[in-house]
């Protein structure tokens, strides 16, 4: 272990400003300036606690230097004292005795390596560089969703460089896709930007489909008008997944690869909790835990923690006509849905946002102003997400009509969100994203 004069200067000022003193230097029970009694009654006895200034004399010197409009402050000059500049003639500095160490005193070495040096592996031995495994091959390697070769004695800067041009590269040929440009279209539209994919069936495929798809998906969100990305979509409700083991598998999985490729973006993902909209109806909890059972709200929780997710879209699709037999009427459900959010606390795991696909085609004023604000003024909701177009399953396709009532809705436009496909624009994508910028202020943009 290296133990330079200047970490042994450091350690002695920290000493002294906490007031902990080593064995030499303890003090008496009886000193009136010992500390000892706040310490815990588990705290080792060669630890010592020292006032250097107990609480009255704090409270007087602070008294001495803000009396009169802090008088004596503005007065107060620096301490004479002597000081030696090493780059002037006669000024002698001391040097410490032995081999030059690059780097400070915090920078590692691994444990048996000489200063200034690196171990060697002998043959069949592992052994560790900076983070790296070194064999006896005479190389190192450290897995970045793939593997990559170092000889020995290269440094860490010099890898992280030729990691920084490879991500730059790679960001460089995304933004020239039509994703990328798109990304570059809804920057010059003032939009806050996600990127809205799916990595379910990617990371059911295996770690090569996996992999590729991760690190083409953070080339793209290397953008810094990227905000963060939502990885999948219908969790637990579609059939990607048969038990809570597989999410919360995967989950873990996809958000520890993209905060590994996209360091501090935003992670979220798109479901829906049936249970929430009966309310205080049992017999409609009970057949929803029975129908949805990977949606139940504990153990959605669950995953969602496991995988330290920070944006949560529940779907709103349900709502409409799935609870009939319990005569809960749209309106009813939605209330229903917003309050149990509200008690479940969710807003302090992550953010919660209102998924709603129901304003496509004709609707009504009242219908917008009930979806679209109700969950946002209730505060159950810190977003509502429209979708711009929905296909149903015969092909026909409802596009997003709303917009005189949506442009009314001024004081919460920042918080309302557009699911919008690039790969399938009504006019193109330039056109498309000027319209939705005067309705929205954030958007999704969906990536194959």
């Amino acid at each position: 272990m290296r133990f330079t004069l200047r970490r042994a200067l450091a350690v002695g000022a920290t000493l002294a400003v906490v007031g902990v003193m080593t064995p030499g230097a303890a003090y008496s029970q009886d000193d009136p300036r010992s500390c000892n009694d706040l310490m815990s009654a588990d705290a080792p006895a060669f630890v010592m606690c020292h006032w250097l200034a107990t609480p009255e004399e704090a409270r007087d010197i602070a008294m001495f230097w803000g009396a009169n409009d802090s008088a004596n402050l503005k007065e107060a000059t620096p301490q004479e004292g002597k000081f030696i500049d090493c780059s002037s003639p006669g000024d002698v500095c001391p040097v410490l005795e032995g081999p030059e160490i690059s780097g400070d005193e915090n920078s590692p070495i691994p444990d048996g390596a000489e200063e200034g040096g690196v171990p060697e592996c002998e043959a069949g031995q592992q052994c560790s560089v900076d983070g790296y495994e070194a064999g006896g091959d005479g190389t190192v390697s450290r897995s970045e969703l793939g593997n990559s070769t170092l000889p020995v004695g290269a440094t860490s800067k010099n890898v992280t460089m030729g990691t920084q041009d490879t991500a730059a590269a790679a960001a460089a040929a995304a933004a020239q896709t039509p994703t990328g440009q798109a990304i570059t279209a809804a920057k010059a539209g003032g939009f806050r930007v996600w990127l809205d994919t799916e990595l379910a069936d990617d990371w059911k495929a295996g770690t090569a489909a996996f992999t590729a798809t991760v690190k083409r998906i953070g080339a793209l969100a290397a953008r810094p008008e990227v905000a963060g990305i939502r990885f999948t979509s219908q969790l637990g409700y579609n059939k990607s997944f048969k038990t809570a083991e597989e999410i919360n598998a995967f989950v873990t999985a996809a958000s520890a690869a993209l905060r590994q490729v996209a360091p501090g973006k935003r992670l979220g993902v798109h479901t829906v909790v049936p249970e929430f909209a009966c309310g205080a109806n049992d017999a409609c909890k009970t057949e929803m835990r029975k129908q949805y059972p990977l949606l139940v709200p504990e153990q959605l929780e669950a995953s969602l923690t496991a995988g330290g997710i920070d944006q949560i879209s529940l779907d709103t699709g349900l709502l409409y006509g799935g609870y009939t037999p319990w005569k809960i009427d749209a309106e009813q459900a939605q209330r229903n849905q917003w309050i149990q959010v509200r008690a479940s606390s969710w807003d302090v795991l992550a953010q919660i946002a209102a998924e709603e696909t129901g304003l496509v085609g004709e609707v009504t004023a009242e219908q917008v102003a009930s979806r679209v604000s109700t969950p946002v003024m209730d505060g159950a909701a810190q977003q509502v997400n429209l979708w711009t177009r929905v296909q149903n399953a015969q092909g026909t396709v409802n596009r997003l009509t709303a917009w005189d009532e949506l442009k009314k809705l001024t004081p919460i436009q920042r918080r309302m969100a557009a699911v919008y496909d690039p790969n399938a624009p009504e006019t193109n994508v330039a056109a498309d994203l000027k319209k939705l910028s005067e309705v929205f202020g954030q958007i999704y943009l969906t990536t194959a």
